[in-house]
C-alpha cells in the first residue's frame, strides 16, 4: 500500500516556475515508477511525465519537453515536478501516482495508486 500527498500548486503568472512535491509513504516506494498526470474539467486525464523506479529514465509528454523535470529521491520517498515557462494551457489539477515497476506505465490504467492532487493556475 502506498499514499501519495501532493503539494506545491499554487497560482502564478505565464512564463513563471513551480515545483510540485509529491510524498509517498511506505517502505517499497523505491519499487514504484512514478507519474505524474493533470486534468482539467471535463477532459481526461493526461500524461505529463513519468520516472523508472531508480530514476535512470525519464519520459514526457511533448507539450511539456524542455520546461518540466521529474526526479525523485528514494531515501526521502519523494518525486518532483519542477515547472518552467509556464503556460496558461498548463492550468490543471496535478496528480501523482504510483505504478508497479514491472508494469508498462504508459497509460493511466496501470497506475494503483493516486495522490487527491494539487491545483496549478497559469495566468496570462
Amino acid at each position: 500500500q502506498v499514499q501519495l500527498v501532493e503539494s506545491g500548486g499554487g497560482l502564478v503568472q505565464a512564463g513563471g516556475s513551480l515545483r510540485l512535491s509529491c510524498a509517498a509513504s511506505g517502505r517499497t516506494f523505491s519499487r514504484y515508477a512514478m507519474g505524474w498526470f493533470r486534468q482539467t474539467p471535463g477532459k481526461e486525464r493526461e500524461f505529463v511525465a513519468r520516472i523508472r523506479w531508480n530514476g535512470r529514465r525519464t519520459y514526457y509528454t511533448d507539450s511539456v519537453k524542455g520546461r518540466f523535470t521529474i526526479s525523485r529521491d528514494n531515501a526521502k520517498n519523494t518525486v518532483l515536478l519542477q515547472m518552467n515557462s509556464l503556460k496558461p494551457e498548463d492550468t490543471a489539477v496535478y496528480y501523482c501516482a504510483a505504478c508497479d515497476a514491472g508494469r508498462s506505465c504508459d497509460s493511466p490504467d496501470e497506475y494503483a495508486y493516486w495522490g487527491q492532487g494539487t491545483q496549478v493556475t497559469v495566468s496570462s
